[in-house]
């Protein structure tokens, strides 16, 4: 998976296929077994609303992925990356009469050393449009004699030797960004851009991309001129328990 975290927003919409919503109804669910420390349950809070809470603790974790699935065994699609911190998420407007399955787990892994940018005044203009931008997309750069270490939960030296290092943000251009780093991990799923803009209090990731990736320009929203960036190799754990729940009819009958 390689790109913006806002364009895999835009996907899940569709793959969900939304719907209008109206009043509540809600219908709770079972959960099932959980192969992680996180347990998970749903509710029907309107026939095309669904809210999902969970408890438990996920030590060492960065954070919490949300996936949902229309069939049983899948394809699951990941809807969002979550701080430890937050215990629910609401998914709206759904297809009608249509079953979904529902999960989250954890993922792991360490983050480099932060860099503050802050780029010039100035709107995405007509001729950033028009330009090609041939130093956004994900590239693997070569890369040199550089040690490695694995990302995996409990694995000797992970916390350290696995982490990126050498992050460096070029400003493109006044809402164009390319990030570089050096990759170190050896069993990474992936990366994540991170971002916390001024006056935030947490980061969040931006971007999702494939491992091995060590170069990606970012084109900014208008909070994100003046942010702090890191980037983070990362695994995701054990997914929790499954919960179900099948939408009710359009509200717009």
């Amino acid at each position: 998976m390689s790109g913006a975290l806002r364009a895999l927003a835009a996907a899940v919409l569709v793959a969900a296929g939304l719907a209008g919503c109206s009043s509540p109804r809600p219908s709770a669910t079972r959960p099932a077994e959980s192969a992680t420390g996180t347990r998970l349950t749903a509710t029907l809070t309107s026939p095309v609303d669904i809210t999902l809470r969970w408890t438990g603790t996920e030590p060492g974790a960065a954070g919490r992925i949300v996936e949902f699935a229309t069939e049983p065994e899948g394809p699951y699609t990941i809807l969002d990356y979550l701080p430890l911190g937050r215990t629910s998420y609401r998914h709206p407007d759904l297809m009608p009469e249509t079953p979904f399955y529902y999960r989250v787990r954890p993922y792991y892994g360490p983050a480099s050393r932060p860099v503050d940018v802050r780029l010039p005044k100035g709107e995405f203009t007509e001729k950033d449009q028009k330009d090609d931008h041939e130093w956004a997309p994900p590239r693997t750069l070569r890369q040199t004699a550089v040690r490695t270490g694995s990302v995996t939960p409990g694995a000797a030296g992970a916390a350290g030797a696995a982490a990126p290092t050498g992050l460096r943000a070029t400003v493109m251009h006044a809402n164009g960004i390319r990030f570089t780093w050096t990759d170190h991990a050896s069993d990474e799923q992936g990366y994540l851009l991170e971002d916390r803009p001024r006056g935030g209090d947490r980061f969040r990731p931006v971007a999702v991309l494939d491992p091995d990736i060590n170069s990606f320009g970012l084109i900014t929203l208008e909070n994100e001129k003046r942010a702090t960036y890191r980037v983070r190799a990362f695994r995701y754990g054990e997914r929790s328990n499954v919960v179900h729940l099948k939408t009710g009819a359009s509200p717009q009958r």
